[in-house]
């Protein structure tokens, strides 16, 4: 009998819409992929370079639990000069992705029935990883007009004794939108007393017209998710971290030796290297994406999607998709069947973001220009448009 955390666990949509894309592929057809949030970049040389030295000079081995510590000690500094807080290296704990961070987290600050508060829409994962430790996705819905900010108050109506967290992403995942700090600066004040927040900052770095902040620059009381799949295209590399309050890091500790051990050493020097050397190249990147959504901003509107409030983070788009659907994983099936354009579903991200499609722009601004005229040409000629 399969046990009931695996049973119930529901599929990552996204995931299942690529493996349909790369079916197709296989078959012959040209797919234009705009679902996944993965870079088309390559990793920078200096961060391969580093990653080749280590594993020349036999850095192949288990690591200390948390970590080297000289990638600590980065991971430190990095936040200390880029948002001018203190944070003690004994406090970051470097994981094997962010997503085994994520899970660590909430192993060691929910106890069955727990609470955890999240918007909706969301990054899909987070209810999944709540639920798999047996702790309650408590949804606070967001609103398009609102650019898909929190309303401190929504949460504060959702607070009860059972609450431990409050998750933040910022720039979002699906949306690419930012909150505000003063928004931020209010959900800091509702931390304390056993509630903390929870900051996904797996996206910082990817920022256009604007500027990102840290909740560490609002309160201690908190839990900060980093990452260096996206800023510094290492998907593949696997390597993320944590900075937990101090208490947690004992205990988070002993489940990382238990579960995952360290994180690949190798890879750890790679991220020193990506924090401190590759720079220019970062900057680079940003650059291009920035373009990219400046490009497709227009076009989605021109093809009939609506996009109330611009984003200016990360590399996606969450746009309305009403006027011709209100089942948005059968309209993603749809484009990708008919038009050969890989998109994701906005229910993968909650009931909120039902009628809406992410459009990922992590790829070549001709693929993009690609998919928009087939796009276009598609739904220009669709029948059972509405409004």
């Amino acid at each position: 009998m399969i046990a009931r955390r695996g049973d119930r666990i529901p599929p990552f949509i996204v995931m299942e819409v690529l493996e349909k894309a790369l079916q197709m592929e296989r078959e012959g057809h040209d797919i234009v992929h705009m679902e996944v949030g993965e870079p088309d970049f390559d990793t920078p040389r200096c961060i391969k370079e580093a990653a080749y030295r280590a594993m020349l000079a036999g850095e192949t081995h288990y690591t200390h639990s948390l970590g080297l510590h000289e990638l600590r000690e980065a991971i430190s500094r990095h936040y200390g000069e880029k948002y001018g807080v203190e944070v003690d290296p004994g406090r970051v704990i470097v994981t094997s992705g962010s997503s085994p961070a994520l899970l660590l987290l909430f192993a060691a600050l929910l106890d069955p029935g727990d609470e955890v508060i999240l918007s909706d829409p969301c990054y899909a994962c987070y209810p999944n990883i709540v639920e798999f430790v047996d702790g309650k996705p408590v949804e606070v819905p967001v609103f398009e007009e609102d650019g898909f900010q929190y309303r401190p108050r929504d949460i504060r109506k959702n607070l009860g004794p059972r609450s431990r967290s409050i998750i933040i992403n910022s720039p979002s995942n699906p949306t690419g939108n930012l909150l505000e700090p003063e928004v931020m600066g209010e959900i800091a004040d509702l931390s304390g007393r056993g509630l903390y927040v929870m900051s996904d900052e797996v996206y910082h770095g990817l920022v256009y017209e604007s500027r990102e902040h840290s909740i560490l620059e609002f309160t201690d009381n908190a839990f900060v998710l980093g990452g260096f799949s996206k800023l510094y295209a290492m998907t593949g590399w696997r390597l993320g971290f944590l900075i937990a309050p101090a208490e947690y890091v004992r205990p988070i500790q002993k489940m990382q030796q238990n579960l995952f051990i360290s994180a690949n050493a190798f890879v750890q020097r790679a991220g020193i290297a990506a924090l401190t050397e590759a720079g220019e190249e970062v900057a680079a990147m940003v650059r291009t994406y920035d373009e990219r959504r400046r490009f497709m901003l227009p076009r989605l509107r021109e093809i009939g999607f609506g996009v109330a409030v611009e984003p200016h983070g990360a590399f996606y788009i969450l746009a309305n998709a009403r006027r011709f659907t209100e089942d948005s994983y059968s309209f993603a099936l749809e484009l990708l069947e008919r038009a050969h354009v890989a998109v994701t579903p906005g229910i993968d991200f909650g009931r909120g973001g039902e009628g809406y499609i992410r459009f990922s722009y992590a790829n070549r601004l001709d693929s993009l220009e690609e998919g928009m005229r087939r796009l276009g040409d598609y739904l220009a000629g669709r029948s059972g448009v509405s409004g």
